[in-house]
């Protein structure tokens, strides 16, 4: 095993994750048609409706009982990353914001003291298929900003940087930095209170596409920091010395750079790195606090406020089937609802 290969883990839907990360989901649905009412055109009979995590032909309803997704659910302490390889998630919250993204966009928002949000699947195409992939990362928030006011960014695909590095056969590979600069390229900037916030933190959040025979190096980093790479699609990649087959999660050594032999089919890979927060960590399904009280705090005032209460007409809330993708912030304050470029509002095509 290469020296800079620490571990190894095996991938499933829920991915191991280190400090400041707690939570990586990756979600792989082929949903068929959709049905005019943004559900799948199937029968849903033998699913377990509001708890479907089987997978049954491909595809899962998860939380949703018309349209797949997660319905209205409240978070408090932590960050939420969504990377949207395919499809597209309605989004709905407590503060009256909206949104509807996809296709390469990425949503990061902070929780803070408390929100509550919807994320639905909407299954737009009535003439082929409605294929979904994403990722969804819970990024730790230190206990000065857990009570921070929630907030939320977009990164819209066509403004998210994209590094392609030619290897000694000229074959290119594509990093999309969502998170971390790499070399002179700088990420989109992110919520002001997260943890990534901080350059010095070390956050990466990249996804990494290498062709057949391609090769792409990883650059050695500082000591300190969590660094797992998750190679999720694929055959198989020789790193340094080792051959490694895909759907594995590779804990590494920050300070050791890795070459990554793709010598199999065009390969995906995911690297996630940051410098650990190193707090207490008390969680209770959506809540992410630094002790037992402080749990017990949040779900007192979620069940006193709600944390603003819902003000939508349905918890699966999706938006009208000819909206374009857009990001609408609601009630958030002047201050809190500019995103990268300037604009409160902003419609995408």
């Amino acid at each position: 095993m290469s020296s800079a290969i620490l571990q190894r883990l095996p991938l499933d839907m829920f991915w191991p994750t280190f400090d400041p990360f707690l939570f990586c989901a990756f979600h792989n649905d082929h949903y068929p048609k959709g049905n005019g009412q943004m559900g799948p055109r199937a029968s849903l009979s033998g699913r377990s409706l509001g708890q479907d995590f089987a997978g049954i032909d491909g595809w899962r309803m998860y939380h949703g009982k018309q349209v797949p997704g997660f319905p209205a659910h409240p978070h408090r302490g932590f960050e939420t990353v969504t990377i949207v390889n395919k499809g597209l998630v309605d989004h709905a919250d407590s503060m009256g914001a909206a949104g509807r993204y996809g296709e390469g966009d990425s949503q990061w928002m902070t929780a803070g003291q408390g929100v509550q949000h919807s994320e639905m699947f909407p299954l737009l195409n009535e003439e082929k298929d409605n294929p979904v992939e994403l990722f969804q990362l819970w990024l730790n928030l230190p206990a000065k900003s857990k009570m921070v006011p929630p907030h939320f960014t977009m990164l819209w695909n066509e403004e998210t940087p994209v590094v392609s590095v030619a290897d000694e056969q000229g074959i290119e590979s594509r990093i999309k930095v969502i998170a971390g600069d790499l070399g002179e390229v700088q990420a989109l900037a992110c919520p002001p209170n997260s943890w990534a916030a901080d350059k010095s933190n070390g956050v990466v959040i990249w996804l990494i596409d290498i062709p057949a025979q391609g090769q792409c190096v990883l650059p050695a980093g500082e000591g300190g920091l969590n660094r797992t790479l998750y190679f999720f699609e694929g055959s198989q990649m020789q790193l340094d010395e080792t051959l490694v087959a895909s759907k594995q999660a590779l804990i590494l050594d920050p300070q050791q750079a890795l070459t990554l032999n793709n010598t199999g089919e065009s390969a995906r890979v995911l690297l996630l790195q940051g410098k650990p927060i190193d707090e207490p960590v008390e969680q209770h399904g959506p809540f992410v606090m630094n002790s037992r009280e402080e749990l017990q705090q949040a779900f007192a005032d979620y069940q006193q406020s709600q944390f603003g209460g819902w003000p939508w007409p349905r918890a699966d809330q999706v938006h009208a089937k000819d909206k374009p993708r857009f990001a609408d912030y609601g009630s958030l304050s002047e201050g809190k609802r500019l995103g990268n470029d300037g604009f409160a509002d902003r419609v995408l095509c």
